[in-house]
């Protein structure tokens, strides 16, 4: 009986495999088998191609995604094509990713594997961008802003109501302190988002902080306002974890714009709590409130976290094939542009990578050892002392300098929405450069020097002293808020593994959440009005994490010399290993000269099989993990 031809891609060329090697090959290529599949399972949910080396979780997720690339190529209209005879269904199927990305997948084997086009990718990014990244980014800034709006409120007249008797000067530091403690003590809430749905987890995040940030406004005391600074700091502390949770949406070289989208939300956070405070303050000097400015700054700013809370239970997906807004075919789509762009590696690289990762990188504990994660929190110990303290004593900085408390609060916008459209051009940059360290070490050197001009003290004018000083600010909120946004990107970038991912950013939050307890005790009254101690002491922290970043791409770039140097000797031994195979396969064409119809019992022989091993192992992975400088 004559058995179905396999075309060989871009030859023409029809071989005749047995029936052991037919269906391989069609999977391989992405073939239709000529007849409907839509009633059961198909050679590609059968046989499945797998790597013979690699992480768990990438085993464990091949046969499902052989899956989904089957369901994903049986879209609108190509069922038709799998009806037809068996050669014009291979032709069919092979034009089904003829509009594959060729920026990114330039070969015809990234082509065949992957079965949708770059506009098709592109749609279901920007849907993400518009209904995840967005939504997320106004909960942070909601975030951001219950935590740092005290800084306004101690201007707006907090201080002198709820002092205690006798009175203490630290109380306020407390207040700022309380928050960290609870925000560190509870990092490890980051690690729930594996497990707890995301809508219901943050639904109640957002409602426990809104709730707490709402109740600081009755505060009758510094007591009572430290109690609800410590709620406020568990509430936040699970939020946290958020860049995890968008790590399941986008790839490695997306995370750093939609990190910043989010994060940029910060200083856009403090842009719009300055604003609000100019406004209530200047609105108190013409009409009389029954309310103090403080306490309605803190409910007016509070209240809509709760409101959030009911919008997040409702619109926030908990995976990407959960997303409402995308059709079948996007959440399929979704699901298998992240396996292409994940941390893989083909057969010449896999078992170089992979034991370069089990021996030292391998697991929680490999977390723990891996002395860049450490080099990565210590950076983001640093930064987080300039992150945590300016925001919320910048007004008081402003009103040390002689302004009144209205101009004060209107100052201190114009910095933090400088730093929000400067963070959104630098994260641009990183991910189509793919490189977080340059930048990185720019910015935290503009800060250090912003930071060094505030600690050169006053000089015998005065007023042109200010203006200089203030211009100051400029550059170190600036350099921060981007340090910040690329830390947390490269930190996800270079960790492989959900599981690893989720310790190594556990970690991250813990160590470099302790910089605020730091931060917020550098600008004590007995500094004012210049506080040169703390000023200095920012100026040599984000000198260090300039230092640290250069360290550390030291690091990555000789791990980097050390995979590519196992990959190639991996390769070697394969191109060996192929001619072995070639020169038997010589030795099985004469063979078949003289033996008849050997092949037909025993498959395809010589070069006709290597011809077949090779479009077999088209579907492996093109891209070996490789560190991100």
């Amino acid at each position: 009986m004559e058995r179905p031809g396999l075309v060989s891609a871009g030859s023409g060329e029809t071989l005749q495999p047995s029936s052991r090697a037919a269906a391989p090959a069609s999977l391989a290529l992405g073939l239709g088998t000529g007849t409907d599949t839509s009633d059961g399972p198909s050679s590609a949910q059968m046989l499945t191609p797998q790597s013979s080396s690699g992480s768990g979780e990438e085993k464990d997720g091949a046969h499902g995604e052989a899956i989904e690339m089957q369901q994903l190529d049986s879209g609108p209209g190509r069922s038709r094509q799998r009806r037809s005879s068996s050669s014009s269904s291979s032709s069919s199927a092979l034009s089904v990713f003829s509009d594959t990305d060729a920026t990114r997948s330039p070969s015809p084997v990234a082509a065949r594997r992957w079965p949708y086009s770059a506009d098709e990718e592109r749609a279901v990014v920007r849907k993400f961008d518009r209904r995840l990244v967005l939504f997320v980014a106004m909960l942070y800034m909601l975030s951001f802003l219950d935590r740092s709006n005290i800084g306004n409120a101690r201007v707006a007249g907090l201080e002198a109501d709820l002092q205690t008797t006798p009175p203490r000067d630290d109380w306020y530091e407390w207040a700022l302190s309380a928050f960290y403690v609870t925000y560190i003590s509870f990092e490890w809430m980051a690690l729930l988002w594996h497990y707890i749905p995301a809508h219901a987890y943050v639904a109640a995040l957002v409602a426990g902080w809104g709730l707490a940030a709402s109740l600081q406004a009755v505060a009758g005391s510094y007591p009572w306002l430290v109690a609800m600074r410590v709620l406020l700091g568990i509430g936040e502390a699970g939020f946290a974890g958020i860049p995890l949770y968008l790590a399941q949406f986008f790839k490695r070289d997306e995370l750093a714009v939609r990190t910043a989208m989010f994060i940029a939300a910060a200083p856009l956070a403090t842009t719009f709590a300055a604003s609000l405070a100019w406004a209530i303050l200047a609105l108190g000097r013409h009409a009389a409130s029954p309310i103090a400015a403080w306490r309605l700054l803190f409910l007016v700013e509070g209240f809509p976290s709760i409101l959030m809370a009911v919008v997040a239970w409702r619109v926030l997906p908990d995976a990407p094939d959960k997303a409402h807004y995308l059709t079948r075919r996007e959440k399929t789509l979704a699901r298998l542009r992240l396996a292409r762009g994940a941390t893989a590696s083909p057969s010449t690289s896999n078992s170089a990578s992979s034991s370069f990762s089990s021996s030292s990188h391998g697991g929680l504990l490999g977390v723990l050892v891996d002395p860049v994660t450490w080099i990565t929190a210590a950076m983001f110990f640093l930064t987080n002392m300039a992150y945590s303290s300016l925001p919320v004593f910048l007004p008081t900085i402003l009103t040390e300098m002689g302004h009144d408390a209205v101009s004060a609060q209107a100052l201190a916008a114009p910095p933090y929405l400088a730093a929000f459209l400067i963070v959104l051009a630098t994260a641009h940059v990183s991910d189509r450069t793919r490189a977080r360290s340059p930048l990185l070490i720019a910015h935290a050197l503009a800060s250090a020097v912003g930071y060094g001009v505030l600690s050169l003290g006053e000089s015998k004018t005065l007023r042109r002293t200010s203006v200089v000083r203030y211009l100051a600010v400029y550059p170190a909120a600036i350099g921060f808020f981007n340090v910040v946004v690329l830390l947390i990107a490269w930190n996800l970038n270079n960790q492989r593994g959900a599981r690893r991912q989720g310790g190594a950013f556990a970690l991250f939050q813990v160590v470099g959440q302790c910089g605020p307890l730091v931060g917020t005790r550098l600008y004590p009254n007995a500094d004012a009005p210049l506080f040169l101690r703390g000023m200095r002491t920012m100026a040599a922290a984000m000198l260090g994490v300039a230092v640290l970043a250069v360290v550390l791409t030291v690091v990555l770039r000789r791990r980097n010399a050390r995979l590519n140097a196992a990959e190639s000797k991996q390769r070697a031994t394969d191109e060996d290993q192929q001619d072995g195979e070639r020169d038997d396969g010589d030795e099985d064409d004469e063979d078949e000269e003289g033996g008849g119809g050997h092949d037909e019992e025993e498959g395809l022989v010589g070069r006709s099989r290597q011809k077949t091993r090779r479009q077999t192992n088209l579907g492996e992975d093109e891209v070996p993990f490789r560190y991100m400088l």
